[in-house]
């Protein structure tokens, strides 16, 4: 009896029931976890190991897909579809430009914050922020590359003919439109090819400007005035004396005056002479033709006697009616060749 009662019984459990109320309370945690979690995020996002968001399935920024990425990878994904260059087409010439190159930024960490708070399926767009004045300098440039000047139709002598060399149309980009394309472009991200547009700029002097050329040989005091290839009419002129020689070279008439004052030149052989109205006895008869040669001029004279010598003070003197029959011909931009023979 001493030992029977000095002896205890104990129930004991089997291990896994002993371990049974920790698990359970275990297991009853994890469910309140995913609770909570999805109490959080309805869209039941998941999160990696280390414990990042992950952008839900099917999410796209300005049509890259990030579904299923984490903020740094949506964020790499991003940025290098942004910075695919962009195609200038000529029609001999392509040129890849980066988009930073124009002046564009896109604000790739506020999509991918967008990104990560979308649904399933929903597209961000991308925000882009394009420096104006970049784009601009860029299309400057392009433009000092590609622009080929206008050339003016000019005109020459050969064998004392006039000769016209045409003129020839220049080509420059339409820094305006090109300007808006790219920048609709940049903003939107399209990188669909831009064709670059030219617009061809005209040249000052087109070869319908010489519609007559005055060649004044001095040496034989001719006037001849052409009227492109055919002689419209030759007349007979006094030109300047040896101490006071008609210049040679080309020039073109400046002005035209009906009736006009003469004026003393500041010359010796003016000094003390007074101005003469219009009228009779005018020195520069009833028409001037000023030259682009200073103080140089063709025009009518009262002193019809001269002519055919070498008589004036470097003037081309006409008779009355061939300076009115010239002056009524031709216009302000008639070239005038004066040539010594």
């Amino acid at each position: 009896m001493t030992e029977n009662m000095g002896y205890r019984k104990y129930r004991t459990r089997r291990p896994w029931l002993r371990a049974g109320a920790p698990l359970v309370l275990v297991l009853v945690g994890l469910v309140a976890a995913v609770a909570v979690a999805r109490a959080e995020d309805p869209l039941g996002r998941r999160a990696t190991g280390n414990g990042e968001r992950v952008i839900a399935n099917g999410v796209t920024i300005a049509g890259v897909p990030v579904g299923g990425y984490t903020a740094r990878q949506a964020a790499s994904a991003t940025k290098g579809a942004f910075a695919e260059r962009l195609v200038l087409t000529t029609d001999r010439r392509i040129r890849l430009v980066a988009p930073e190159k124009l002046g564009a930024h896109a604000l790739v960490a506020d999509a991918v914050a967008g990104a990560l708070r979308a649904k399933p399926g929903e597209n961000v767009e991308l925000a882009v922020d394009v420096d104006h004045a970049r784009l601009q300098r860029y299309i400057a440039s392009l433009n000092k590359r590609y622009a080929q000047p206008a050339h003016d139709a000019k005109v020459t002598l050969v064998k004392l003919r006039p000769v016209v060399k045409a003129d020839e149309k220049g080509l420059s980009v339409r820094q305006r439109a090109l300007f808006s394309e790219l920048d609709t472009a940049l903003t939107a991200g399209d990188r669909t090819p831009v064709r670059i547009p030219f617009k061809h700029t005209k040249p000052a002097v087109t070869a319908s400007s010489f519609k007559s050329v005055i060649v004044i040989e001095r040496s034989s005091n001719q006037l001849v005035v052409w009227d492109g290839k055919h002689r419209w009419g030759t007349f007979g002129v006094a030109t300047g004396q040896a101490i006071y020689p008609t210049p040679i070279g080309q020039f073109e008439i400046v002005t035209k005056q009906e009736n006009p004052w003469w004026y003393p030149p500041d010359s010796p052989w003016a000094a003390g002479l007074t101005p003469v109205p219009p009228g009779p006895g005018n020195p520069l008869g009833t028409r001037w033709m000023g030259l682009s040669a200073p103080g140089v001029g063709i025009h009518g004279t009262p002193d019809a006697a001269s002519i055919g010598y070498s008589a004036s003070h470097g003037c081309i003197r006409m008779r009355i009616p061939d300076a009115e029959t010239v002056f009524a011909h031709v216009s302000v931009g008639t070239p005038v060749f004066i040539v010594p023979v």
